[in-house]
């Protein structure tokens, strides 16, 4: 559940004070100047994903300064990403003046000074973690704080969107989901960070790959939805259809062609399963995707040589101490299986 707090039950006359500790004890001690001399209006909201903390904060323009002396009172060093959702501010650190604008991301250490000036009404996501998860050179770090990173190309493009996502629905993951989330913040921050200290690469092999681990591990979860295409898997990751096809190239293998090898891999899991209650062909083949029955069996042959209901007979018949009908091979060993969901060079999938 959200932590919010909020100036607006509060008296005009305590709304600056009230903001100043709620904004501080949540974030990190830090001193926020109004820049109006109306009554001050700000809302904070947090929540906690493990180690990593999501807060969203809407507020009048100010001034937010964290001072030497606030940095002595404060025990856990912290490396922060702020992402502008709207408006614009202007960051100093490290010696740099960053002008962010709105979708930009800034990255900043709480161990060294440093200041935010918001000249309108803004609204950010900030995203705390520990610097000692972070595990970077101090020397990468120290390039990429106080610059204002675009969103346009480049692994930002890939980032803001996730972080997007992760900051609106952030108090509705189990502890386990949400533990596992704050790692992949964590290697999506290294890689970010990477790909701004390495001048020597138009386009960095590490932002790259992430896109494709992120491309494959949104396959992997939406498997079920018959509606999962290149397309709808381009406008997910806010790039061009034709770029998406690219990563794949790589690969040996089309988009199209993967999501399906995925889901008759996850069928074929399933249809191994015993247990007292046991799926239908059509169950099974509905649950990974595939909408009409008769095109699953017939991909599913031209893929294993078998169909659907002879692998799982073939797999009973195995586990009741039988042996395997003449002619069929386990999916993913025999030569049918090889030139059909293998045909690319891709080994099966061990995710």
């Amino acid at each position: 559940m959200s932590l919010v707090l909020t100036t607006a039950s509060v008296l005009d006359r305590d709304k600056v004070a009230y903001w100043n500790d709620a904004v501080s004890r949540t974030l990190v001690p830090m001193t926020v100047t109004p820049r109006g001399d109306g009554p001050f209006d700000g809302r904070l909201a947090t929540n906690r994903l493990g180690f990593l903390q999501v807060s969203t904060m809407e507020a009048d323009p100010n001034r937010i300064s964290r001072t030497p002396t606030l940095i002595a009172a404060s025990s856990t060093p912290l490396v922060a990403v702020s992402v502008q959702v709207s408006g614009t501010a202007t960051c100093v650190q490290d010696g740099r003046r960053a002008d962010v604008d709105e979708g930009d991301l800034v990255v900043y250490d709480t161990s060294r000074p440093y200041s935010f000036d918001y000249p309108g009404r803004f609204a950010t996501h900030v995203f705390q973690l520990p610097r000692r998860m972070l595990g970077v050179p101090d020397a990468d770090l120290r390039k990429v704080t106080g610059n204002a990173i675009g969103t346009g190309d480049g692994f930002g493009a890939v980032l803001l969107p996730f972080l997007a996502t992760l900051a609106s629905s952030a108090d509705a993951y189990p502890p386990a989901v949400a533990d596992r989330l704050a790692g992949n913040v964590v290697d999506l921050f290294a890689t970010l960070i990477t790909e701004r200290t390495d001048t020597g690469a138009t386009e960095p092999e590490t932002a790259r790959g992430n896109l494709l681990l992120r491309v494959r591990d949104h396959i992997n979860r939406n498997l079920g939805d018959p509606d999962l295409s290149p397309q709808s898997i381009a406008r997910t990751h806010r790039i061009s259809l034709r770029y998406l096809h690219r990563l794949f190239e790589g690969e040996g293998i089309t988009v199209s062609r993967f999501i399906q090898q995925r889901r008759l891999e996850e069928c074929c899991r399933e249809l191994a399963r015993r247990g007292r209650t046991v799926p239908t062909v059509s169950a099974v083949a509905q649950r990974w995707g595939f909408v009409n029955p008769a095109h699953f069996s017939r991909v599913f042959r031209a893929a294993y040589g078998v169909s659907p209901r002879e692998w799982r007979g073939r797999r009973s018949a195995q586990d009741d101490g039988g042996s395997s009908p003449v002619g069929t091979s386990a999916p993913g060993t025999g030569p049918v299986a090889t030139a059909g969901a293998h045909g690319a060079g891709l080994p099966p999938y061990s995710g």
